[in-house]
C-alpha cells in the first residue's frame, strides 16, 4: 500500500499524479475501516481528503501552518503526518483525538472542536509572522456552516482590514451537522449554480482564439471590466479579500494546481471549493446527517436504523406534545436539530422552529427577543456550547428575567468526543446568575414535569440532562413536581447521598439495600431544597455530594455555600471532576477514573467508617 509508505508529508511530494489518486482511495477505505470500529466524524472526513492531499502536497507542514476549523474532517491529516499507526487508537481512552490537538502532534497548528475559531487563530498567527520576520505559509480550512458563525465573519472583517498573507480555504458542502440555512448559504448556492457560465465562458474563449487572438483580447479586456461591477455583490471583495471559486473539492490535480498558484499570492485568498460530505462511501453520500458522527458500524451492510431511546428525544417529544396544547412554544437550535431531538418538532412546528445556524450567541438572544414579543422559546443547546453564549445569557435573558427555557443537552462527561464537547463547566457558569434557575431530571418522565413546569413559572429555567440513553415516559402523561424539592428516594441512618443526573444511578448503585446509607434526588440544583438540607443536617446525617461537573464552583459548592448561609455545620465529602480537563473515552470509565462512580463512592463512604457489605456491593 501507498500508505506504508507515508512517514510524513514530505513523502507526498515524491509520488506521481497516479499514485496520489490512489492514495486518496487508500486513506478513504482506512477511516471508513477504523470509523466502523470504533465510531467518529466519518461524512466530513471523506469529503475532504483530496483537499487534504492537495494541501500537503502543496504546503510544508508543519512548517507552513494548516489550520482545520472544527477540526471533524482531518482523520486524512492525521493518517498522513505519522499517526498511521495509532489511528485505531482514535477517540479511544489513551488515543488520538478525533479533532486536530496541539499537543498532540506538531502538524495540528490548534486545538478545535468547536466551529468558527480557525480565522481568528490564522490573524493572529499571521500577526506573529510578521512582527518576527518569519516567512511560513497559513491556510485555513473552514466549512460553510462554520463561516456562517459570528466569530468568523469578524475575523474575515479584520483580515481584510489588515491585508495579511493567508489561503482560506472554503470547505462548501452545504452542511454543519443539519443542513445549512442563512442568506450566506444561499449566496453560496447561488455561485454554484454560476458554474453552467462558466463552462460556456471557457467554450467561448476556445472559440475566440480559434476565430481571432485580437478579438479574444479584446474579450478578455471586456470580462474585466465587468468583474469590478459585479463582483460588488461579492461579500468577500467587500472585504477586500481575494475570491477564487467555486471549484470541484474532489478534482485533485485540479485542486494542486490552484493551491500553488495561490499560496504565495499577496494578502488574504478565499478559494471556494465544492465537495460532497460522505463522498467515496455511498451509504454517507446518500445520507449525510447521519453519517456524519457515527458509533462502531458494519461498512458492507446498511446503517442500523434507530440507537434507542435517548433523552434527547425525551426532550423532543416532550416539547412536541407541549407545542401542540400552546401556540406560544418555539424551539430554536444553533445548528442541532437531529442531536437535540427536534426532528419532528421541525416537521409539525416549521413557523415555530428556528435554527440559526452554528451561532449558539444568536440562539440565545433570539429566545429573549421571542420572549420580549410574548412568545415561550425554549432553547435546545448543548452544554459544551452553551459556554459560547455566556454573556448573552446574562445580559440579554437574565438581568431582565426573561421567560427563556434553556434545554441543556449532553451535560457532564460525553464519551469519545474528549476535552472539547464535555459540558462540565455549566453549573459553575449559570449558578452565579440572578435569576436563573437549575434542574436535573432523574428520568424521562421527571423531564417532562420540569419542562412543563419551566414554561410556566416565568423567568430563565435551565434544565440539564447527559448524553445517552433513557426509558420512555408515557406519552401524554404529565408528572407533578413541587418546584424546588428534592427526593429521597432511599432513607439512610447515617449517610445521604445528595445525587442528580447520572450520578444518580451511580449512588443507589452503590448504597444497594445498605439501611446506612441513603440517597436523595437533588434534581433541583438552583433553588437548593434548603428545607431538606436543614433537616438532614439537624438530624446529624453526613452527606455526600455527587456530581458529573467539574468539583470547583459546582453542586457540592452550592451546598456548602447554602449551609453556612443558614448557620449549620454538617460532614460533607464533595465528589466531582478533578480540576484538569479530562480526557476521552468511555462515560462510565472517565467517572470511575474520576471517583464520581459507584467504586468513588464506597470509598468516600469508607472514609466515613460506612463500609458497604458484599451484598451492597452487588446491588
Amino acid at each position: 500500500m501507498l500508505l506504508d509508505r507515508i512517514q510524513g508529508p514530505e513523502d507526498l511530494k515524491r509520488l506521481s499524479e497516479e499514485e496520489l489518486a490512489e492514495l486518496v482511495e487508500e486513506l478513504r477505505s482506512e477511516i471508513i475501516r477504523v470509523t466502523a470500529k470504533t465510531g467518529g466524524h466519518l461524512a466530513s472526513s471523506l469529503g475532504a481528503v483530496e483537499l487534504i492531499v492537495a494541501l500537503h502536497r502543496v504546503f510544508d507542514s508543519p512548517k507552513d501552518r494548516i489550520l482545520f476549523d472544527v477540526g471533524h474532517q482531518a482523520y486524512a491529516h492525521k493518517l498522513l503526518t505519522g499517526r498511521r499507526e495509532r489511528f485505531e487508537t482514535l477517540r479511544q481512552e489513551g488515543g488520538i483525538s478525533g479533532f486536530t490537538k496541539v499537543s498532540e502532534s506538531p502538524h495540528d497548528a490548534i486545538t478545535v472542536g468547536h466551529a468558527s475559531t480557525s480565522l481568528a487563530n490564522a490573524l493572529g498567527m499571521a500577526l506573529a509572522r510578521d512582527a518576527r520576520g518569519e516567512d511560513y505559509k497559513i491556510a485555513v480550512v473552514i466549512g460553510d456552516g462554520a463561516l456562517t458563525g459570528g466569530m468568523a465573519l469578524a475575523a474575515l472583517n479584520k483580515i481584510g482590514e489588515l491585508g495579511k498573507d493567508m489561503l482560506i480555504v472554503l470547505n462548501d458542502n452545504e452542511m454543519s451537522i443539519s443542513p445549512n440555512v442563512g442568506a450566506l448559504n444561499r449566496y453560496f448556492r447561488s455561485l454554484q449554480v454560476q458554474r453552467w457560465l462558466q463552462d460556456a465562458e471557457e467554450r467561448g474563449k476556445r472559440v475566440l482564439e480559434r476565430i481571432s487572438p485580437r478579438l479574444y483580447e479584446l474579450a478578455d479586456r471586456a470580462k474585466e471590466a465587468a468583474k469590478l461591477v459585479l463582483h460588488q455583490e461579492n461579500p468577500f471583495y467587500a472585504w477586500r479579500i481575494r475570491y477564487v471559486g467555486p471549484v470541484d473539492g474532489h478534482d485533485l490535480a485540479g485542486l494542486i494546481y490552484l493551491l500553488d498558484h495561490l499560496k504565495d499570492l499577496k494578502g488574504p485568498t478565499l478559494l471556494h471549493i465544492v465537495t460532497k460530505k460522505g463522498y467515496g462511501y455511498k451509504l454517507a453520500e446518500e445520507d449525510p446527517v447521519n453519517w456524519h458522527g457515527v458509533g462502531p458500524f458494519d461498512p458492507d451492510a446498511p446503517p442500523k436504523k434507530g440507537k434507542g431511546y435517548s433523552w434527547s428525544l425525551a426532550f423532543g417529544d416532550a416539547l412536541v406534545e407541549l407545542a401542540e396544547e400552546d401556540e406560544c412554544i418555539f424551539a430554536i437550535t444553533p445548528a442541532m436539530r437531529e442531536g437535540s431531538g427536534l426532528t419532528e418538532y421541525a416537521r409539525r412546528f416549521p413557523e415555530r422552529y428556528v435554527d440559526v445556524g452554528i451561532a449558539e450567541d444568536v440562539a440565545v438572544t433570539t429566545g429573549a427577543g421571542l420572549a420580549l414579543g410574548g412568545m415561550k422559546p425554549v432553547v435546545a443547546i448543548y452544554s459544551t456550547f452553551l459556554q459560547r453564549a455566556v454573556d448573552q445569557v446574562i445580559h440579554d435573558v437574565a438581568i431582565e428575567n426573561l421567560d427563556v427555557v434553556f434545554a441543556i443537552d449532553r451535560a457532564g462527561v460525553v464519551g469519545a468526543d474528549g476535552p472539547t464537547h464535555h459540558g462540565v463547566f455549566d453549573l459553575a457558569i449559570l449558578r452565579p446568575v440572578p435569576n436563573l434557575k437549575i434542574l436535573a431530571p432523574k428520568d424521562a418522565a421527571e423531564l417532562r414535569a420540569m419542562l412543563k413546569a419551566a414554561l410556566k413559572v416565568g423567568g430563565p429555567v435551565a434544565i440539564r440532562y447527559p448524553r445517552g440513553k433513557v426509558a420512555p415516559a408515557e406519552p401524554g402523561t404529565w408528572p407533578e413536581i413541587a418546584w424546588g424539592s428534592w427526593e429521597v428516594l432511599k432513607p439512610g441512618s447515617e449517610a445521604m447521598i445528595l445525587a442528580f443526573g447520572k450520578t444518580l444511578e451511580y449512588a443507589l448503585a452503590a448504597a444497594g439495600d445498605d439501611p446506612r446509607v441513603g440517597v436523595v434526588n437533588a434534581r433541583f440544583l438552583k433553588p437548593l431544597d434548603e428545607a431538606m438540607l436543614r433537616r438532614l443536617a439537624q438530624e446529624g446525617k453526613k452527606l455526600l455530594t455527587v456530581e458529573d461537573h467539574q468539583l470547583a464552583g459546582g453542586f457540592g459548592s452550592a451546598v456548602l455555600e447554602a449551609l453556612e448561609r443558614m448557620g449549620l455545620k454538617a460532614e460533607v465529602q464533595r465528589l466531582g471532576l478533578p480540576d484538569r480537563f479530562t480526557d476521552q473515552g468511555k462515560i462510565e470509565s472517565l467517572h470511575e477514573k474520576a471517583g464520581i462512580g459507584p467504586e468513588g463512592i464506597r470509598r468516600a463512604l469508607a472514609e466515613w467508617g460506612i463500609v458497604l457489605s458484599p451484598a451492597s456491593k452487588s446491588a
